[in-house]
């Protein structure tokens, strides 16, 4: 048995607060990934849509942060345990990077489908 303190709520969340600092301090990608989710936030908010579609635009945004986040755990395992170059380190690695990918795929598939969806009869396309 695990010799761990007692679950505090406001202690977890201040380790996670914590990881989401340092990942924005240490991973560019993370930072350039935050910066789109800024930006395409508000247009989710404004957008003129049905509350379902906006759900999955917001989704799929939020998705590619988790995946890095994930990606970057992988890594820095990976770093702790070895520096040499070990194959089974590179492919733990490399499905790290797989769960980004298929992230941003994700994210790019819907918002295309959605936003077709919503300004297919809009004056936007002529």
């Amino acid at each position: 048995m695990r010799n761990q303190p007692k679950y505090n709520f406001f202690k977890n969340s201040s380790y996670a607060l914590y990881g989401l600092v340092d990942i924005i301090k240490h991973e560019t990608s993370f930072k350039i990934e935050l910066f789109l989710f800024v930006l395409l936030t508000p247009f989710i908010v404004l957008v003129e849509a049905e509350l379902i579609y906006k759900l999955f635009l917001f989704t799929s945004l939020l998705g590619m942060l988790i995946a890095e986040s994930i990606n970057s755990a992988i890594e820095r395992v990976v770093d702790l345990v070895t520096l040499d170059h070990h194959h089974m380190a590179k492919r733990a690695k490399d499905v790290g990077s797989s769960i980004v990918f298929l992230s941003i795929f994700l994210f790019i598939i819907t918002w295309g489908i959605i936003l077709y969806h919503i300004f297919q009869d809009s004056s936007i396309f002529l």
